[in-house]
């Protein structure tokens, strides 16, 4: 457990840093959004475009991992809108919700963590749940959160229509996300054997070293301009039951979730490594990812509820995270 802490305590220590930050007044809240782009469209596309050009395809497009993390993130979808949609209030918050309890945040933080706990083998895998996360995750909730209806009197004829139009608009957003492409520019080079120039290789390297303790740090001051109410002030007290148990079925539900189903893909013979299921298992228990919140006010869904969320499930996953790689013996340092 000391080995595991020693890795993950600083990571968390980073967001830690961050959020005190923003809550301090030492980072204006102006300039989170500048943090968010320098990490999404710069430095983070750096680093994955890094592990991409040194993985074999395979390990990107293996389809046990593929189709084991789809179909757990799934069965956390359906079953977070079962049991929360009436805490939620509604269809669209409870569609949110569930997005926030199935999508972990692999791409700021999980990556990163678990190359530095696992060593760089547990990029492929890694990689793999942030694209279907992208792309398939976000573009369901978000077409169940467009078949609600501000109006209980407004007709249902159109649900279909407007699901498929919210499909198409979030898969144009994963389009225009630059991760996807600098995760299949990395594979382009891993398939080709293409290097870069030196200099243009070096300022790739300069980049990718700084997404870890940047995105970290943006982490932090997202969570707390995510707490704050229009006129930036702290947002008023919420009843735990809104936010906590959806915070659970993300730390503790999914991680499950995925180490029975890839328990069961074992037996029958899919397959699928103990590495590779210690990786998944893994990211599934990782904290909910902060995007979500910005999805969610743009979508015009109850923003405060899935601030709290991410804000527990980050606290929480300080020792649930520990415990469940405690579990799988992993030995820290890069080691398991």
């Amino acid at each position: 457990m000391q080995a595991i802490l020693t890795v993950t305590v600083p990571f968390f220590a980073l967001i830690l840093i961050g959020y005190l930050a923003a809550r301090r007044g030492l980072l204006p809240l102006a300039a989170v959004p500048g943090l968010n782009a320098f990490v999404l469209y710069f430095a983070l596309p750096c680093m994955l475009l890094r592990f991409g050009a040194r993985l074999p395809v395979a390990e990107l497009l293996d389809p046990v991992v593929l189709g084991l993390y789809l179909a757990c993130a799934l069965a956390v979808v359906a079953l977070t809108i079962v049991l929360t949609r009436r805490a939620a209030g509604n269809l669209r918050d409870a569609a949110f919700g569930a997005l926030v309890a199935a999508f972990p945040n692999t791409g700021f933080m999980g990556v990163p963590l678990l190359v530095a706990l696992l060593g760089p083998a547990a990029a492929g895998p890694v990689i793999t749940t942030v694209l279907l996360d992208l792309f398939v995750t976000s573009s369901l909730c978000i077409a169940i959160a467009q078949l609600h209806h501000d109006d209980p009197a407004a007709s249902h004829a159109g649900d279909a229509a407007a699901a498929r139009a919210a499909v198409l608009r979030s898969l144009r957003a994963a389009l225009s996300n630059p991760l996807p492409w600098s995760i299949g520019l990395g594979a382009l080079m891993s398939v080709t054997g293409l290097t870069l120039p030196g200099p243009v290789d070096r300022v790739i390297a300069m980049l990718a070293d700084a997404a870890s303790p940047v995105a970290l740090f943006t982490i932090g001051a997202v969570l707390w301009r995510s707490g704050l109410d229009a006129q930036g002030q702290p947002a008023p007290p919420m009843s735990p039951r809104r936010y906590l148990p959806v915070a659970l079925i993300k730390l503790v539900v999914h991680p499950a979730l995925v180490w029975g189903g890839g328990r069961l893909a074992q037996q029958a013979g899919l397959g699928l490594s103990d590495f590779q299921l210690m990786v998944l298992t893994l990211a599934a228990a990782l904290p909910s990812a902060s995007n979500v919140s910005l999805l969610a006010e743009r979508y015009r869904a109850d923003n405060g509820r899935v601030a709290r969320i991410i804000l527990a499930s980050t606290v929480l996953a300080f020792g649930s995270f520990a415990l469940v790689a405690w579990g799988f013996g992993v030995g820290g340092a890069g080691q398991s």
